[in-house]
């Protein structure tokens, strides 16, 4: 029959259709589970969980990636590294370590805030006015203190007990602070004050390698002496009477390498000594332990 053709395509088509409409969907395929550290990986953690203070740890085993507030920290061959808090860090911080089989350990670490000394000067302003040479140094001082923080020395100094590099009376302590006139905040004080007499030998706290040595004074330092630790830690030493060491130098834990002065901004003879991880502030009362008593 001349129409019966497209009669029977038109029903197989709908036959189709009908046979497509009743099978089921096809199941989405589930994702693979994200692997799960082995039980009992975790960190190991020396050192006070405090503002100021610098934490030595140790990895979980098989650690490929490890992170601190989600920027890379160096591992060393034997899982150990160092973090640290600076004066006005948080109340937590966060710790990653990513392991070869992909899982992922993290722990949240609880930061103890601290009281610092605070003291209050209502009647007097901040500063004053940066003197003209003030301005026309600082640009190329701040660039060679900057060009040294970013050497990233290879030392295992970070590793020791540190040394006090001076024994003698703490004139000054770190995180103090000055509020002026209008409630204007004045930098807080980034390290130890040692009071002792012009010429007194200061001595490498730990092993590393010098990264600045200043052929001048420096216009705030004085003459500024910094040796790298390794790992991001370093030592600064402010308004030395001498330097003994040249920069490249290798230094040992206890080796003289300049003497107590007062040049620079200083109204007397002391060192400054100050410590960083990275851009983190560090309290050398923390990281030294108490001032041994003078013999």
């Amino acid at each position: 029959m001349p129409g019966g053709r497209p009669w029977r395509r038109g029903a197989a088509v709908i036959a189709v259709l009908a046979l497509t409409a009743q099978a089921p969907a096809p199941r989405p395929q589930a994702k693979p589970a994200a692997p799960q550290p082995a039980p009992g990986a975790r960190f190991r953690l020396q050192g006070p969980l405090v503002q100021g203070a610098a934490v030595l740890g140790t990895a979980p085993a098989g650690t490929t990636l490890l992170s601190f507030q989600g920027v890379a920290v160096p591992v060393a061959a034997d899982g150990r590294f160092l973090i640290a808090f600076d004066r006005d860090f948080g109340p937590s911080a966060e710790i990653s370590a990513t392991l070869a089989d992909g899982s992922v350990v993290r722990e949240t670490l609880p930061v103890a805030r601290r009281a610092w000394n605070i003291e209050r000067l209502n009647s007097l302003p901040r500063f004053a006015q940066p003197a003209e040479e003030f301005n026309r140094l600082r640009p190329a001082e701040l660039a060679q203190i900057n060009a040294a923080r970013a050497a990233n020395a290879q030392s295992d100094g970070w590793r020791q007990p540190f040394l006090w590099p001076v024994i003698g009376r703490l004139s000054g302590l770190f995180g103090s602070q000055r509020i002026y006139k209008n409630g204007e905040a004045g930098s807080y004080h980034s390290g130890a004050d040692i009071a002792q007499p012009a010429g007194t030998p200061v001595m490498a706290p730990a092993d590393g390698v010098v990264v600045l040595a200043a052929d001048h004074p420096f216009t705030l330092e004085g003459n500024l002496l910094m040796i790298d630790h390794g790992m991001g830690l370093n030592s600064a030493f402010l308004h030395l009477s001498r330097i003994d060491v040249a920069v490249g130098a290798r230094v040992r834990r206890g080796q003289p390498v300049g003497a107590v002065g007062m040049t620079g901004r200083a109204t007397g003879p002391h060192l400054h000594w100050s410590l960083r991880w990275r851009d983190a502030k560090i309290d050398p009362l923390l990281v030294a332990g108490p001032m041994p008593v003078a013999g």
